[in-house]
């Protein structure tokens, strides 16, 4: 089975649209790397292998089909990038600059806790 195939059969297994399917991997691939990585979402490095996965995904969108590069192949593969990105983005400068907003304060502590650099928040 070929690539464009599987994300065809893909589609009609689940049920969704590639937008959504786009977005749902977007997020298995942060969380999953943010695992393996054994880093934060604060971390750069979960939301760089989204985007290098959404790369070779593009690219192999792109160049399968053969014949010549179209206009409307490479508007898709912007919106691609733009609905792929944009929720890992979003995680990304949250759990960077406003971690508060993703974990509950716990009561009773008198010092805000340090942030575990191994976990995934």
């Amino acid at each position: 089975m070929d690539w464009l195939t599987l994300k065809d059969w893909l589609g009609e297994v689940t049920g969704l649209g590639e937008d959504a399917l786009h977005i749902y991997a977007a997020l298995v691939i942060q969380l999953t790397a943010a695992l393996v990585l054994r880093r934060s979402l604060a971390s750069p490095l979960p939301w760089l292998c989204v985007l290098a996965v959404l790369l070779v995904n593009e690219w192999l969108d792109i160049t399968l089909p053969e014949g010549p590069v179209e206009r409307w192949q490479i508007d898709g593969g912007i919106q691609d990038l733009w609905n792929t990105m944009l929720l890992p983005t979003v995680l990304l400068l949250m759990a960077r600059y406003a971690p508060g907003l993703m974990v509950a304060e716990r009561k009773g502590a008198s010092e805000p806790a340090e942030r575990d650099e191994g976990s995934i928040l």
